[in-house]
């Protein structure tokens, strides 16, 4: 589907940016019909009638709608592979990239998308909204407005000033792959509480440039990781797990490698039938990823002797990645590594800023 075309009023003498804007669904393009009251998605062609301050910035955008579009809760793997396809296709051809999604998977997608894009020199801002754009008080008008100017945004030298994927949400911009999702109900509701903002928007934007990713060298094209594993299971641990559930999900021939949400810096009972369980697993050839249940904080399985008990039993230290990281860091590298010695070798590299060093 070729993208529809925007061209908002440039200033003599700016030179003109590029950007696509791919709309994949959610509460940012909704737009209330006078008729009934209900909310309808818009054409986002007529984005500059919505958001008429875009048209200050000196820049091309292009607008491309996903058809159909997806609810941000049915969203799956076959979303990142799209998204990841739609930027390969015309990378060349833009400056950067703004993904409009529903607030519910968000951080998911951005965390596939920053380790599916390999060598990744340009912006990919996911940004939506709590409220549609067209009701009073939405923050989607401000969350579009400042995702735009992200992704456009250059250094003197014509560098860009966040050369990786990020999500803009309350006026704070934070890596992709450190996001979470902590609020159903307030406008910030994404948090990265593990790494600092990569920039804050006040009156202007302020950039962390320390903590931004630089980009690639020139020579290294960009690279698209789309053979993605997803035989991957969650199993959080609580206080009366059963022996029955944990054998079930450590267990299941349908995984490939289980994700454990463990208590604090890594620790979980230390049961023998528990341990047990997680030997069983590990003889049998699962990856089992440890990742603290605390949104601040890292795994670190020589603090305490339950944590201990799990590295002995064959559970790898997962810092301080989010589920959301894990999982789609898990999707990937098992895509790829069809020997558990390089996935597990692969899972404690920073690969993309995703762990703390």
């Amino acid at each position: 589907m070729k993208p529809k075309r925007i061209v908002p009023q440039l200033h003599p003498g700016q030179a003109k940016a590029s950007l696509l804007l791919i709309y994949t669904g959610g509460t940012i393009g909704m737009k209330q019909d006078p008729s009934d009251g209900a909310l309808r998605p818009f054409d986002f062609s007529g984005i500059l009638q919505e958001v008429p301050e875009l048209k200050s910035f000196a820049l091309r955008i292009d607008a491309e709608t996903f058809d159909p579009l997806i609810d941000s809760s049915d969203v799956d793997p076959s979303t990142w592979i799209r998204l990841a396809h739609t930027i390969r296709d015309v990378y060349d051809r833009y400056d950067g990239f703004i993904i409009l999604h529903g607030t519910d998977t968000m951080a998911y997608s951005a965390a596939a998308l920053s380790f599916m894009l390999e060598n990744l020199g340009k912006p990919v801002v996911f940004t939506g909204s709590q409220l549609p754009i067209g009701v009073p008080r939405t923050d989607g008008r401000e969350n579009l407005i400042g995702a735009v100017e992200i992704a456009a945004g250059r250094t003197p030298e014509g560098e860009p000033l966040a050369p990786e994927v990020s999500i803009y949400f309350d006026s704070h911009l934070i890596r992709g792959n450190r996001a979470m999702k902590v609020s159903s109900e307030n406008f910030n509701a994404f948090q990265s509480p593990n790494y600092p903002d990569l920039a804050t928007a006040g009156i202007e934007i302020r950039y962390n440039r320390r903590q931004i990713l630089p980009p690639p060298p020139q020579w290294r094209p960009l690279r698209i990781h789309d053979r993605l594993d997803t035989r991957v299971s969650i199993l959080k641990i609580h206080p009366g797990i059963t022996p029955g559930v944990v054998r079930h999900i450590l267990l299941d021939p349908d995984s490939r490698a289980v994700i454990l949400e463990t208590y604090g810096s890594g620790n979980a009972p230390a049961q023998p039938w528990f341990l047990d369980i997680i030997r069983e697993a590990a003889a049998q050839g699962k990856i089992l990823l440890n990742i603290t249940q605390c949104p601040v904080g890292s795994v670190n399985m020589s603090l305490y002797a339950n944590g201990k008990a799990l590295a002995d039993a064959g559970v790898v230290s997962g810092a301080d990645l989010t589920t959301e990281s894990a999982l789609a860091k898990l999707f990937v590298l098992l895509g790829e590594e069809e020997d558990n010695a390089g996935v597990i070798r692969r899972l404690t590299e920073n690969l993309r800023g995703e762990i703390t060093e």
